[in-house]
């Protein structure tokens, strides 16, 4: 319980406290990012299914409203490879990689917090402990032979700070790397179902389609 309340307050301070609420949002940073990257909001599996469908039955107007409401990644890439149909497949493959590359920085930004969060709360956390260390030699100073439980005091205030910095920086960091790798995993994958989804649209693609039906003939 001592523990408990020197880490909470006084223990570290101001600057301790500053910690404190940055755990608090450095938490709902990692649920939020946690919510929104996930597959249903990137890869969905209903949009796969229905677009394919469409595809198979020729309604590729109906494809181009039904991605166009979307808004997860899959639906985005999609809608802007199928706005340059009319340019030919490059145009389609590079429009769709502009726009995965943009969903994909935009998933970045949000989660970039957290990357900024590990980095600055040990600095934080450093400086807290510098201060402790300047109250305790500035103690020093005045008394000579202070009183033991004001020069701990001011000792406790720099180690506290210093935990509540690594406390705050290590979960910021693994979360971000743990999403980062994530949404470059998922980026890659709507890209790649993407340009399978729109692969009848390369040239030749409709010769052959027209060859096998021949020969079924």
């Amino acid at each position: 319980m001592r523990f408990f309340e020197m880490l909470v307050w006084p223990g570290g301070g101001t600057i301790g406290l500053f910690l404190w609420v940055m755990s608090v949002g450095t938490v709902a940073v990692i649920i939020e990012s946690l919510l929104r990257v996930r597959r249903s909001n990137i890869l969905p599996d209903v949009i796969t299914d229905q677009v394919r469908g469409m595809f198979e039955n020729k309604q590729f107007r109906e494809a181009i409203d039904q991605v166009s409401e979307g808004e997860d990644m899959l639906s985005h890439v999609l809608h802007a490879g199928l706005s340059e149909a009319a340019r030919g497949y490059s145009a389609m493959e590079r429009a769709m990689e502009d726009a995965a590359d943009e969903r994909r920085a935009h998933l970045l930004r949000r989660v970039e917090w957290l990357n900024l969060i590990g980095n600055v709360s040990p600095m934080l956390g450093l400086l807290g402990t510098v201060w402790g260390m300047i109250l305790a030699f500035g103690t020093l100073e005045r008394t000579g032979i202070p009183d033991a439980s004001e020069l701990a005091g001011s000792i406790s205030t720099a180690l506290v700070t210093t935990l509540l910095g690594l406390a705050i920086a290590i979960p910021s960091l693994a979360a971000y790397g743990t999403l980062r790798n994530r949404i470059d995993g998922l980026s890659s994958e709507t890209m790649l179902l993407s340009q399978e989804l729109l692969a009848m649209f390369k040239p030749g693609r409709k010769g052959e389609r027209e060859g096998k039906s021949s020969k079924k003939e």
